[in-house]
């Protein structure tokens, strides 16, 4: 299973709206990054992902699951880019602030820090780890 990232602003899509929409989910579009686009296309049915406030909290404040493989963002008049769809699975015990991310050396070289303006992003299982001891672990399953 990979490892992913997905910022999002909570103004536009918040962690609690991810949540209510349930074990439907819903279509993460948007993205107009090849590299973004690229990270899209690799994901697989299952794979799980950080969920990160950006710009207000600048916090990973949850875990999303990839229950549809990419598929062609309608949103995009090109026809080039791709979707994927997410369900929330979990909170955090407590949220890991970007602050607290800067601060952990063995986080130096997470693509959050070296691309901070992608906005899905890979996380490695290391990373993985990482954050999630940083959070206490996880808060129990979504609604």
């Amino acid at each position: 299973m990979a490892h992913w990232l997905y910022k999002s602003e909570p103004f536009k899509w918040s962690w609690a709206q991810q949540i209510a929409a349930g074990t439907r989910g819903t279509h993460w579009d948007g993205v107009r990054n090849h590299l973004a686009k690229q990270q899209l296309q690799a994901m697989k049915t299952g794979d799980h992902g950080f969920f990160y406030h950006s710009n207000e909290g600048k916090e990973i404040v949850g875990i999303v699951e990839v229950i549809r493989q990419a598929y062609p963002d309608p949103s995009d008049a090109s026809g080039k880019f791709v979707m994927v769809d997410l369900k929330a699975v979990a909170p955090l015990v407590k949220p890991v602030s970007l602050a607290a991310i800067k601060g952990e050396p063995r986080l130096s070289e997470m693509a959050l820090m070296k691309y901070s303006r992608l906005s899905v992003q890979p996380v490695t299982d290391e990373e993985w780890a990482i954050v999630l001891e940083m959070a206490g672990g996880i808060s129990g399953l979504a609604p």
